[in-house]
């Protein structure tokens, strides 16, 4: 089908073999790649009950039709499998410029099962694999070792396309059930444990080479489309405002709405946001926007640190989630050292968020006098300490390395664990911002904010956020489209830009096909139903749709509250407008 390659890759790292399937467009007709095609191999492939850190596992990553041409924020790959964390459906994406490699491979999808004897570096062409020793890479850290898995391994044939690498670090290696997956040295496919799976497998790192391009229905209007999209959107307040600040900016408006996490979900706000905000981040130290390729939003921070024990420390980064994480959580209030404890996660390979959090849950466990270890609110030595053996499993970081379930049932404060499905939320307060709760709670792979972004609608005044009549209509709006976005594999922050409309336009141009807004809405359904269906098939019953109760029966010091009866009327009104049960379980099962 036009916009495809047609071709699935299998690799079997026990026997260090790899085959090459057709897929039909039948599949990618209902599927549309990606997140689509991704759900579809798992429900047919993945052992039902299987163990995420098994061999017998699949470990899915897929471009979509939108990545190596002409079109604006497809430069995207996505990383699909059970996750070790949540023991769900685990998603997670990456942008910056190894998509492109990813792509140049020729396949819709590329599938890992089995588990190499020895660490392994994986070379990955358009006609096939070779398979390389990672012994000297093995303990290094992602950045390092993705230059030298790239300088080492890469095939540099005549016509090929500048080559990439997917790397774990050290955190990988050890099975961190929250590690990540890193390319572009700072771009990662950040949550729900995924590094995990792949250092399960023993690859330290995936080298992409090739020369393939997709094949467009109307090659000329795809280059048409993307000029004139360019024209209109390039100079549009919210493209401006990303580019001026990036996520950074979401600082500010999050303490100034009372939906800013701090001191470990006690507070909806922190006296020293102004400390940790774009605004200041930007005045003193050395801020430039970034891209992603085929991208006019920028809004990546390559940063140098110009000031203080970190001066000159170069970094993409932080994003709001790490600030949100280590400066509202941890009550770090200096941006220097944010950027510090994020340039420690990103070489062991961590995800910050997580990392954050949990850190976050011990500096609250010890303050309330449950845990005896040394860590304080704010004491940035003692988090870089903490992070340090959670990569390498030494200590109380064996135990933080299971993620939050565990760790929360073996301190005895499982009343203090902010989580859903086991993974925690991204720095959006569900008492402030009432739609986010409902998104928490309905996401497949856990707490997740990019499923809906549903901060947006709230904080643009779209929907009040203490509103929660017809919340669940609009999340779904949100979700459905989104959802094909993660089918085409395409950027969130173009998602006030790639309208239903605009989806049906171009999608026409790509492929084909004659896909009205409707029909579009089916295929997400059909997606959303798939994941739902998966993780049934994986154990979810209907308590693990619930937040955690100290964020339905405690409120803000500003006293925004979100209730029981609340999150289960948005809940029900949800499960209705999905055509589920009362249990959240799909009629048909």
């Amino acid at each position: 089908m036009f916009g495809f390659y047609n071709r699935i890759l299998t690799i079997d790292m026990s026997q260090k073999s790899s085959t090459i399937e057709k897929v039909s467009d039948d599949i990618l007709s209902e599927c549309l790649g990606g997140k689509g095609l991704a759900t579809h191999l798992l429900l047919d492939r993945n052992p039902s009950g299987v163990d995420p850190l098994s061999p017998e596992n699949h470990l899915i990553f897929a471009t979509g039709p939108f990545c190596g041409g002409r079109l604006w924020g497809g430069s995207r790959y996505g990383v699909y499998t059970k996750s070790p964390l949540t023991g769900f459906y685990a998603e997670s994406y990456s942008g910056g410029r190894v998509p492109e490699a990813i792509d140049s491979t020729g396949f819709d999808a590329i599938v890992f099962i089995g588990k190499a004897e020895k660490p392994t570096v994986v070379a990955i062409e358009p006609e096939g694999v070779t398979f390389h020793d990672a012994g000297e890479l093995w303990g290094m850290d992602s950045i390092k070792a993705e230059e030298q898995a790239v300088a080492r391994f890469a095939q540099n044939k005549d016509g090929y396309r500048k080559p990439g690498a997917v790397t774990i670090g050290p955190a990988g290696e050890n099975l961190v059930r929250f590690a990540l997956i890193s390319n572009d040295k700072w771009r990662c496919a950040g949550r729900t444990g995924v590094g995990a799976v792949m250092g399960s497998k023993h690859i330290k790192s995936i080298v992409f080479q090739g020369d393939r391009k997709r094949e467009y229905y109307d090659m000329d209007g795809v280059a048409s489309y993307a000029r004139e999209f360019s024209k209109v959107n390039t100079d549009s307040p919210g493209v401006k405002a990303y580019k001026a600040m990036g996520t950074t900016m979401m600082v500010s408006l999050m303490n100034t709405a009372g939906a800013f996490p701090a001191k470990y979900w006690s507070q909806g706000d922190c006296e020293h946001w102004e400390k940790i905000s774009g605004e200041t981040y930007h005045e003193e130290h050395e801020v430039k926007p970034h891209a992603c390729a085929k991208c006019f939003m920028a809004c990546g921070r390559m940063a140098k640190i110009k000031k203080g024990r970190h001066k000159d420390l170069v970094i993409e980064g932080p994003e709001y989630e790490t600030i949100y994480s280590f400066g509202g959580l941890c009550m770090v209030d200096d941006m220097a050292e944010i950027a510090h404890l994020n340039d420690i996660c990103d070489r062991l390979g961590m995800d910050t968020i997580t990392a954050g959090n949990l850190c976050g849950l011990a500096m609250e466990a010890k303050a309330q006098g449950r845990l005896d270890y040394d860590i304080e609110y704010g004491n940035v030595d003692q988090i870089a300490e903490l992070l340090e053996k959670i990569s390498s499993r030494q200590g109380i970081g064996d135990l933080l390395a299971d993620g939050i379930v565990p760790v929360a049932k073996a301190w005895g404060v499982e009343d203090l664990a902010i989580h859903v499905k086991g993974m925690e939320p991204a720095g959006y307060d569900p008492r402030a911002l009432k739609g986010m709760g409902l998104t928490f709670a309905t996401s497949p792979r856990g707490a997740c904010h990019l499923r809906t972004t549903f901060y947006k609608p709230e904080l643009s005044g779209m929907i009040p956020p203490e509103q929660i009549e017809e919340k669940a209509e609009m999340l779904i709006d949100y979700e459905d489209r989104l959802n094909i976005f993660d089918t085409l594999v395409l950027c969130r922050f173009y998602r006030d830009l790639y309208s239903w409309e605009e989806l049906e336009k171009v999608l026409h141009l790509v492929t084909g096909l004659d896909s009205s807004t409707e029909q579009l809405r089916e295929v997400a359904v059909n997606i959303v139903n798939m994941t739902r269906q998966y993780n049934i098939q994986e154990g979810l019953v209907p308590a693990d749709d619930r937040l955690p109760k100290k964020l339905t029966e405690k409120a803000l010091p500003s006293g925004k509250a979100l209730s029981t009866e609340e999150m289960e009327y948005m809940l029900n009104d949800y499960y209705r407008l999905r055509g589920w049960d009362k249990k959240g379980l799909l009629q048909s099962i």
